[in-house]
């Protein structure tokens, strides 16, 4: 139990940093030489799947249609 985000799951520990996945906050990184750590009976909650974010289609006939540029240069100007 962390005072800040509450009860979590660990994730991974190096010698450099700690994981944890807590049950609310989501994901955080600690520096490992500052973590205390309390073991708990209780079991983590059951997460949802996350679900992937599906892109739009473009609906048919949205598409822009573009006019071809004339070239600009020297030649391009009108005289008047």
């Amino acid at each position: 139990m962390q005072p800040t985000y509450g009860s979590g799951t660990l994730v991974e520990v190096n010698e450099h940093h700690t994981v944890i996945d807590f049950d609310e906050h989501g994901r955080r990184v600690f520096s490992t030489r500052l973590v205390v750590l309390q073991a708990t009976s209780s079991p983590a909650p059951a997460k949802a799947p996350r679900k992937r974010a599906v892109k739009a289609k473009p609906a048919e006939g949205s598409a822009k249609e573009t006019k071809p540029k004339e070239a600009k240069g020297k030649n391009s100007k009108a005289k008047n």
